[in-house]
This record gives C-alpha cells, sequence and structure tokens, in this order.
C-alpha cells in the first residue's frame, strides 16, 4: 500500500476538483452498479455503527458487496471502542483486518484517531460534527435534477449548529454553491468551519449566508434542505427545541417562496408536521427517496477514490469515460 492513505473525514478532505471527479464516478457507478470492482478478492471493509442507523448501514453494506468487497460489521458495544481498548489499538487490529475502516460515531476527534493509527483510509459515515457522505449523495441528487452545482442557491432551514450545518457549509461551497442558513441566532455552523467555507469560497465562487429569517432564506433559492430537530443524543430537548424552531418549519408556503422549479431535500428520518409538511416531503418537489438511494452511489464512489488514491486498486478512468456524467 501506498503511504500516502488517504481518508474521507470531513468535507473539506476534497478539493473542488476531487469533489467533481467523485460525483462524476458516482454518477457512473450508478448508470453501471457492477462493472467496476476495485475492492475485489474480496477486500474486507470494517463497518462499525455506534449510532441508530438504516440508511448508512444498507448502503454501505450493499454498496461495498457491489464493489467487490466484503462489508465486516463490527459491533461497536462489543467491541468497547475508547473503553475496552483504545482507539489507537482498535485502529492498530482493524487496519490489518480490513482495507478500508468505517465508522458512524459520536466525537470527531475519535475518528480522527482511527485514521491517525489504522494504515488504512477511514471513512466518516457520521460523526457529531460532519456527515461527509450524505452531502456527496445530496449533491449527486442535485446534480441529476439540475444539472450542474456552481451558482446555486440553497436553503437550509432549521438547527444550523450540527453536522449536517457543518457539512453543507464546506461541501455546498466547495461546489461553487451559494449556501444560505435560515436558522435562530446562536444555531449556525461552527465558526471554525464557517471561516473555512470563506476561504473555500473565495477559490470557488461559493459564499455562506446567515438568515434569521426563514422567508428571507428560502427567497428564490433553488433547492431547500432541512433536517430533524432532534438529532441523536439530544431527546430530552425535544420540547424546548420545537419551540424554537417552529418558525423555520418548511412548510408549502415557504416552498412557493422558492423558485418554482425548487427541488426539496432531506436527509432523513423525517418527522412530518414538526420540521417538514407532510405535503412538501411527500410532493412532486421532494426528491428525497433519489438522496436516500444516491449515499449507495455516492459512498462506492468515495471508496474507489480513496482505494485508488491509497494504492488498495488500480485507477479506473475508464469507467468514467464510457458511461458518462450527469452534468
Amino acid at each position: 500500500m501506498s503511504s500516502a492513505v488517504r481518508s474521507f473525514l470531513r468535507d473539506d478532505d476534497l478539493s473542488p476538483a476531487e469533489q467533481s471527479h467523485v460525483l462524476d464516478r458516482a454518477a457512473a457507478l450508478k448508470a453501471a452498479p457492477y462493472d467496476h470492482k476495485p475492492l475485489a478478492g474480496p477486500r474486507t471493509v470494517a463497518t462499525i455503527y455506534d449510532k441508530p442507523t438504516l440508511r448508512t448501514q444498507s448502503s454501505f453494506a450493499a454498496g461495498i458487496a457491489e464493489l467487490g468487497g466484503f462489508p465486516m460489521l463490527v459491533d461497536g458495544a462489543l467491541a468497547g471502542i475508547g473503553v475496552r481498548e483504545s482507539v489507537a489499538d482498535v485502529a492498530r487490529v482493524l487496519g490489518r483486518q480490513a482495507g478500508v475502516i468505517v465508522w458512524r460515531t459520536f466525537a470527531q476527534v475519535k475518528l480522527d484517531q482511527m485514521a491517525a493509527y489504522a494504515g488504512v483510509p477511514v471513512v466518516n459515515a457520521l460523526t457529531d460534527e460532519f456527515h461527509p457522505c450524505q452531502l456527496l449523495a445530496d449533491l449527486l441528487t442535485i446534480r441529476e435534477h439540475k444539472g450542474t452545482l456552481a451558482g446555486l442557491t440553497v436553503a437550509f432551514l432549521g438547527d444550523a449548529a450540527c453536522n449536517m450545518g457543518n457539512s453543507w457549509a464546506l461541501a455546498g461551497v466547495t461546489a461553487g454553491m451559494h449556501v444560505r442558513f435560515g436558522a435562530p441566532e446562536g444555531y449556525v455552523p461552527d465558526t471554525e468551519v464557517l471561516a473555512r467555507a470563506d476561504e473555500i469560497g473565495k477559490a470557488t465562487g461559493g459564499s455562506v449566508e446567515l438568515h434569521t429569517d426563514a422567508s428571507s432564506a428560502v427567497a428564490d433559492a433553488d433547492v431547500l434542505v432541512t433536517d430533524t430537530w432532534v438529532s441523536m443524543g439530544k431527546e430530552d430537548e425535544a420540547a424546548a427545541r420545537t419551540a424554537v424552531f417552529s418558525p423555520y418549519s418548511l412548510t408549502t408556503a415557504l416552498v412557493s417562496r422558492a423558485k418554482p422549479d425548487a427541488i426539496v431535500l432531506h436527509c432523513l428520518p423525517a418527522y412530518r408536521g414538526k420540521e417538514i409538511d407532510a405535503e412538501v416531503l411527500d410532493g412532486p418537489q421532494s426528491v428525497v427517496w433519489d438522496e436516500a438511494e444516491n449515499r449507495r452511489h455516492a459512498q462506492k464512489a468515495i471508496l474507489a477514490f480513496l482505494a485508488e488514491q491509497s494504492g488498495i486498486s488500480a485507477p479506473s478512468a475508464e469507467l468514467v469515460e464510457a458511461h458518462g456524467t450527469s452534468r
């Protein structure tokens, strides 16, 4: 294996050109899901889930298999990562059993430790700070429906002080998009993340804006995004959060303020009647089921990219060339 191991721990681990390449690869893999098997052998991918999961576990398991690999499920509770054994020791063990490690966990610092000691690529399947695989799926979905990303305006409503808010700030600007957050004061992406997004935007033409008024955030937007108000681990704050975020619910009235052809995204699970109206989630502008499916294709693309970059498999640019892209 190459000594230059690449991991995907946060959205800005990909340059703008690399992000575009991974999205091209995702589109090609979606068009021909069984034609490219960089994990043939099969190479083992260790998958660890410390948080509740449906889309993440199912999409990684299916995607790894389609790439010719074997998804080895590691029970995080039984392993006692960081309790029974240190993260560093677990990383050293798994790095000798698997070609890639995928981890859905709580603290970003633990994921960073895993990457520092594993010796193989590590993929962030969600932490409290970032959700970069979801953003690749979101961007792929938008490209499919809009044909492009650069220059589009995205409005994210609700709690922006979360992993999805941080990831939208970074990934959206990396793609050259204009990301507006409609959120109450104090519920915005991390200060360091906003500074990094501003830095990236100077090169890509993308931007981030903070709005406390939901109506102004969605005005003439191309894409509308929301997420649950009660993230995992904050269930005891449900009543208080509902009171704070109710004005930011993605209602049919708010959708009407966006462009007529605006599309609606939600990373799921969704709570109809809270952060989003049932008529919006299940309506004609919603692309949430495409978005959920695209987790598989986007994650296959990042796994293939990291495998190539880290010397696990040979490059296969011919896949993209043969099947084109969805640009």
